[in-house]
């Protein structure tokens, strides 16, 4: 939901910051038209004033967010928007004069300037306008978000009706969880004691969830927060703290409502969402490609070499505790899969094939994963992936433990590069995963690459 609004505002930004390109197109047209009809000849060439158009983007830009023309919170403030924008507009009027002035463009037509400062104005007005048109009319940007509401009183049937109305950040229900001593209110969805969240395991279909409550239940937070640990995944509380009062920390406008953000993680970033999926999306490609000879004589080695599939595919558990198929080389004997489900390969494992030791030493059984990468279900860089019979296991032994499924799991990560692979301390493990999770940054992703290449591929502990 976090991460919808942040696009919703990047697409209102962008859309604002490109205003006065058309804005010079239109104006010229008009005043060309406005010329002709008094019958007067054009002696002024459009062309040649790219450094001119470019400059008023920048001032038009500073000034939009000087006047918070690109502020999602003031399409559902004003009615028409016109205010900020007529503001806008004059003071990039200003600045430009001056810059004319100063610059001794003398021949810059008067009729010109006043034809592309009202189209700018006019195209800001109907950007606004068209804005709040989807959000009335139910934009939908992708699927549903599925939410688990905390609260089952009225307060939080009446938010469940405000969040599902929602356009763009559509929202469905899918249950309540009833805090002691609340009335039910709700007839139409499931509802779950706080105690009984346990049964909501990972994987349930469930992306966020919401606490609905009062004031004076925000005492309950902790250990409704504890509660949703199990869950791995976002928490968000809707705050009303009384007319006129407003906080700003963590805190986030969704259509009128304000929601106070308690689990803030790089996946609600845009950098995470946008720069590291392009990353992960162009790096694989690259990979498949290069590698795509060697991909072959394994392929044909695996197949001489021991009977069974070239390819093994395993469940493991993604992003907020989905679960998916990850491929691999097989490496080992076909078995029963029981056995590789709830088996560590250990360093003199007989299940692996001569091969299989080999690929396993130099990690090259890893290369089937960027096509994971590129469906989407990993990225190149997180925390590792683990097999569901595991991830149940630390659930209950390793604190925090699945705070690592905040973020999409990666095929190398910070506790791999640093010596934390394969049968080693999960405690240790989820330590690095928490620091990576904690300090992700677009640098940090490239930082482990580079490790991984350099000193991770041929390890101790990879067997």
């Amino acid at each position: 939901m976090l991460l919808r609004l942040k696009m919703y505002r990047l697409l209102l930004k962008a859309s604002i910051y490109l205003l006065p390109f058309l804005a010079w197109s239109m104006g010229w047209e008009i005043w060309v038209a406005c010329m002709r009809f008094v019958d007067r000849p054009v002696a002024y060439q459009q062309q040649g004033h790219f450094a001119l158009v470019l400059f008023s983007s920048f001032i038009w830009a500073f000034m939009a967010e000087l006047y918070r023309v690109t502020n999602v919170d003031e399409l559902f403030r004003e009615r028409t928007g016109a205010r900020n924008a007529s503001s806008a507009s004059l003071a990039t009027a200003v600045v430009l004069l001056a810059g004319l002035y100063f610059g001794r463009n003398d021949i810059f037509p008067r009729g010109l300037f006043v034809c592309c400062v009202a189209s700018l104005f006019i195209l800001t007005v109907l950007l606004h306008a068209a804005f709040r048109f989807l959000y009335r009319n139910k934009l939908r940007l992708g699927r549903a978000t599925r939410l688990l509401i905390v609260g089952a009183d009225q307060f939080a049937h009446e938010a469940a009706l405000r969040l599902q109305r929602l356009s763009f950040a559509p929202c469905e229900v899918m249950a309540f969880v009833r805090l002691p001593g609340q009335q039910v209110a709700i007839s139409s969805e499931p509802v779950y004691d706080l105690e009984q969240i346990g049964a909501l395991h990972p994987g349930n279909g469930i992306d966020e969830a919401v606490m609905a409550i009062h004031p004076a239940q925000f005492s309950q937070i902790p250990e409704i927060m504890s509660a949703l640990g199990k869950l791995s995944v976002p928490a968000r509380a809707i705050v009303d703290l009384g007319e006129g009062v407003v906080v700003r920390e963590k805190l986030f406008q969704i259509g009128r409502m304000q929601m106070l953000d308690l689990t803030t993680t790089p996946a609600d970033s845009l950098d995470y969402a946008l720069l590291k999926r392009v990353f992960d999306v162009c790096f694989s490609a690259l990979v498949l490609l290069v590698t795509l000879p060697l991909t072959v004589l394994i392929a044909l080695l695996i197949r001489l070499t021991s009977k069974g599939p070239i390819f093994f595919g395993q469940e493991r558990i993604g992003l907020n505790g989905q679960s998916f198929k990850m491929y691999k080389f097989r490496t080992m004997q076909i078995g029963p899969p029981s056995q590789s489900d709830t088996q560590w390969t250990t360093a003199a494992d007989p299940r692996r094939t001569r091969f299989g030791a080999v690929l396993r030493k130099t990690s090259l059984d890893e290369l089937p994963q960027f096509i994971n990468v590129l469906i989407g279900d990993m990225s190149v860089v997180g925390p590792r992936p683990e097999r569901p019979h595991f991830v149940n296991q630390f659930l209950n032994e390793v604190g925090k433990y699945n705070h690592r499924h905040c973020l999409r799991v990666g095929i190398t990560g910070w506790a791999q590069v640093n010596g934390w692979r394969g049968d080693t301390s999960i405690e240790k493990r989820v330590e690095y995963d928490l620091y990576y999770l904690q300090n992700w940054t677009f640098g940090l992703d490239l930082r482990i690459i580079f490790m991984t290449v350099f000193s991770a591929l041929i390890g101790k502990n990879a067997y």
